[in-house]
């Protein structure tokens, strides 16, 4: 099913050309209202009169996430407070969140995207709805809650987590459609499995899921585990939320960006020089239609590639691949950003720990698990005599540094203390930060 027909299915020099015409209106709107992109633009020496064709955006300055920092909270705004309807935020890389806000017209279009979402993936009005993202403000949950309702589907808001919940709304409730992480989804799976209900004993027959990477092979799990047909949901905070593109049932091969919504690019990372279709690179994002928060050549920091191919669903939309990593040192830990400087942040305030951390991430059954180990400061390890379990100071040491890392994180995180000098050095003596096992 194609939600909206008239503009999912635009021939590509009609889009194109709608896409150029959008374009020149939000430069010019973002340029009048928005002073630190103004002063970007200058420095750039471009003006709004050079942007008259869709390929002129190259000639346009970057957006990164240090502007949001910069500009905390509302620096980016470009409606006053009294137009923003509703504030989201996500972490940043300093502890402070990543805030966007939406006017009326904002949220109509982020419905209307998450609509056009659901219905790619196989969802119909009258459907029931299991929306097991978390609410709040994360975007997933709130964001899908009302492209559910946009497009007429019954909607049960369950949030995240609370599997025995989730599995008595799953029973009872019979829901057709389910959006969640996909790590959730194996973990309904197993649940399901532990008590004997089998695939296709369900009424649940489509997944939406995202707000973390996933795998080919994950997906494969997830539909002989659920007896469900899983699709790819692309989104992030600063561009609208989820909603910015998403698989289509009939393919499942790449993720169609709403184009008429957002101008996609991918360049390369390191110059920052577009690159042509099929080739790998930095996503880069441009929001032709946002009124409170609109983003110019924002660089996500996801790598992926795009497929301007015909789909034979009929969408004339531009498919972007997988994600297939990042080009900074940003982990998605269960739907959250986790940064090596968050941690570190959280870790310098307790003068018994040494600068020396390692984070490992690894899947020992279907959720993320989040350790960190954290050298101690060798004048302390030497009161200590060493790192005694049973010692009193060393769990003292232990509960600090999870309260820490939890009101830094929002994740619960093993720590795990380590002797001085005991964390592997690379050759130049730098500690190995990130240890990903999700991939091995």
């Amino acid at each position: 099913m194609i939600w909206n027909r008239e503009f999912e299915t635009l021939p590509r020099p009609e889009l194109e050309r709608l896409q150029a015409e959008r374009l020149r209106r939000v430069v010019r709107y973002v340029y009048e209202r928005v002073q630190p992109y103004r002063e970007r633009m200058r420095e750039a020496g471009v003006s709004p009169e050079d942007v008259r064709h869709r390929e002129d955006v190259a000639k346009l300055p970057f957006m990164t996430k240090r502007d949001f920092r910069d500009h905390y909270p509302y620096g980016l705004f470009a409606v006053p407070l009294d137009r923003v309807l509703r504030i989201h935020a996500s972490s940043g890389t300093t502890g402070k969140p990543t805030v966007v806000g939406y006017t009326r017209h904002d949220l109509d279009v982020w419905a209307e995207v998450c609509a056009r979402c659901l219905a790619a993936s196989g969802a119909r009005p009258g459907d029931v709805f299991q929306n097991a993202y978390g609410y709040g403000l994360f975007t997933g949950g709130l964001g899908m809650h009302a492209g559910a309702e946009r497009m007429g589907l019954v909607v049960v808001p369950a949030s995240g987590g609370n599997t025995e919940r989730q599995i008595l709304l799953l029973q009872d409730f019979g829901p057709k459609v389910l959006a969640c992480t996909p790590s959730y989804a194996l973990t309904l799976a197993e649940a399901l499995e532990a008590r004997g209900v089998r695939p296709g004993q369900l009424a649940l027959r489509y997944g939406i899921l995202g707000a973390e990477p996933w795998t080919e092979a994950m997906r494969q799990q997830i539909e002989e585990k659920l007896g469900i047909a899983a699709l790819n949901i692309y989104g992030l905070s600063e561009v609208i939320g989820p909603g910015v593109a998403n698989e289509c049932l009939e393919a499942k091969d790449g993720a169609h960006v709403f184009e008429d919504h957002f101008l996609v690019e991918v360049v390369d990372p390191y110059t920052g020089e577009p690159l042509p279709p099929g080739r790998q690179g930095e996503l880069v994002f441009t929001t032709l239609t946002k009124e409170a928060l609109p983003v110019i050549r924002y660089r996500t920091g996801d790598v992926a590639s795009l497929n301007p191919e015909p789909c034979r669903c009929g969408r004339t939309f531009v498919r972007m691949s997988r994600v297939v990593g990042r080009t900074d040192d940003m982990l998605i830990v269960r739907g959250v950003n986790v940064y090596p400087s968050q941690v570190e942040a959280a870790l310098v305030g307790l003068p018994q720990l040494s600068p020396h951390y390692q984070i490992v991430v690894s899947r020992e059954r279907t959720l993320d698990e989040l350790e960190v180990r954290v050298e101690v400061d060798p004048l302390y390890h030497h009161a200590l005599g060493g790192l005694d379990p049973a010692d009193e100071r060393v769990q003292g040491l232990l509960r600090r540094a999870y309260e820490s890392l939890y009101g830094v994180l929002g994740l619960h995180v093993r720590v795990t203390l380590a002797a001085p000098g005991s964390l592997p050095r690379s050759e130049g003596g730098k500690l190995r930060r990130v240890v990903d096992l999700r991939a091995s």
